[in-house]
């Protein structure tokens, strides 16, 4: 739904996303919103569902020396614009650090932390509509089953937000209030400049505070009010103990995403998808399967167990696994088949085209219904470059057989197993390069006889 200004024309949106944290609890040299769940980082999941929400600009603020956080941010949304904010002084100063953004005048001020990544993009749309409906300030809040440390959300007997109070400062009766802040707020963008900068220090931490905001628009005579979302929602990630938790929501999320439209899982929760993962209607996946990014799983395709793929396509009725690898750049046409300890990269499999057991196929094209020996190998790599193999439609290629790129295999060429490929093989040929086997009568008798010698005389 477009949120409608009062002329009925659509409100313009500014979400403020702050990623300047230092993230000390996770203990790594990464930026902590650099840190990825579902195959990709914390930053690109707000960025992603804010401007599905309908965000019409977006300003990310990130710390100091920072280079790392604003390239993602960039590479995330390419209208994103960076902000700095040079001395960590609160939250409300942190917006304030985008204070260009601010002035250009948006009806709609989103204001989302980055280590706060499971936000729908519905709640962001319910945030604005009741900016639409009159409010200045938003509140979203949540009830977790342990309110301790939250700010408590207080309101009137009519459900109006009349403040937002620490837990160190609360009453008893104020402490009894269920409904806890999760930090992230809306504010009416036509007013939100000169409220926040009307946020004072006066505090223990000499800190500029969001949720002061809603007593400075309250003084203005703004109505004020909350928004409620799902605890598992507003998650925020501090450590690598939430993180993982972030991790089995999102994957709680997939899963049942997958399955409603049509995929049948076996062991949903053995099962990991990024967040682009997509499959087919009446796709198997058994246990134990991991989706990297960039998959695509056309319908009626079964992925046997143990199986790992990233950026890989695979068309109708293909079968892979159990114990599959595919990498980036591998593309599986309709009815294909890849086995046990495949490994398939930057290689397009026809149609009908099996490869099975123990094979490494790397940088090749295997034509339709070709089938592919067990322990056979594209040699795609010389030390420096990489070279390409072609195998043609209906050829056959002898177990434990070397193909060394880069060489072609025609239409309907056999080669014989065990062979080292260097040349190409034209259509419907044979080719055969292995050494001529040798055989010596009763050799094996002699040999064991000498060895019986040799191991009794010691």
């Amino acid at each position: 739904m477009t949120t409608q200004s009062d002329k009925g024309a659509p409100r313009r949106c500014l979400a403020v996303v702050l990623a300047a944290g230092e993230g000390k609890r996770m203990r790594s040299q990464l930026p902590k919103v650099l840190h990825r769940i579902a195959g990709r980082s914390m930053l690109a999941h707000v960025l992603d569902a804010v401007a599905r929400a309908g965000a019409d600009a977006l300003a990310v603020v990130v710390g100091p020396g920072r280079d790392d956080v604003a390239a993602e941010a960039r590479a995330c949304a390419t209208h994103a614009k960076v902000f700095v904010q040079e001395e960590r002084r609160g939250t409300a100063h942190a917006v304030l650090s985008a204070r260009e953004a601010l002035a250009e005048g948006f009806d709609d001020l989103l204001v989302l932390f980055a280590d706060t990544p499971l936000v729908r993009p519905e709640t962001f749309s319910h945030l604005r509509d009741k900016l639409a409906e009159g409010a200045g300030v938003v509140a979203l809040g949540f009830e977790p089953a342990d309110p301790t440390g939250y700010g408590r959300l207080l309101t009137s007997e009519t459900g109006a937000l009349l403040a937002i109070r620490e837990h160190k400062d609360a009453s008893a009766p104020e402490l009894a209030v269920r409904a806890c802040n999760a930090g992230l707020m809306a504010l009416d963008g036509r007013k939100a400049l000169d409220w926040l900068g009307r946020i004072g220090d006066d505090n223990a931490q000499n800190e500029y505070y969001l949720p002061d905001a809603v007593a400075i628009a309250r003084e203005d005579g703004a109505d004020c009010a909350l928004a409620m979302a799902a605890p598992e929602e507003v998650l925020g990630v501090n450590d690598r103990v939430q993180l993982a938790a972030a991790e089995a929501e999102i994957q709680r999320r997939l899963r049942r995403a997958a399955m409603l439209n049509g995929a049948t899982i076996v062991a949903p929760e053995t099962v990991f998808f990024s967040f682009d993962t997509v499959l087919g209607a009446d796709v198997v996946v058994e246990p134990h399967v991991v989706f990297g990014p960039g998959v695509s799983v056309g319908d009626h395709c079964v992925i046997h167990s143990f199986s790992h793929l990233e950026g890989a396509t695979l068309a109708q009725h293909v079968v892979i696994g159990p114990y599959a690898r595919l990498r980036p750049g591998a593309k599986l046409a309709s009815k294909a088949r890849v086995g046990n300890f495949v490994e398939i990269k930057q290689a397009d499999v026809g149609e009908g085209a099996k490869v099975n057991h123990l094979t490494y196929i790397g940088d090749a094209s295997i034509g339709p219904r070709a089938n592919i020996g067990a322990g056979t190998i594209t040699c795609n790599y010389d030390g420096f470059l990489k070279y390409r193999t072609r195998i043609g439609a209906d050829a056959f290629i002898g177990s434990n057989s070397a193909l060394v790129a880069p060489v072609e295999i025609g239409d309907g060429a056999f080669v014989g197993s065990g062979s080292v490929v260097t040349e190409n093989v034209e259509s419907e040929a044979l080719a055969v390069a292995r050494g001529r086997q040798s055989i010596i009568p009763g050799w094996a008798t002699a040999f064991r006889k000498k060895m019986a010698a040799l191991k009794a005389a010691k």
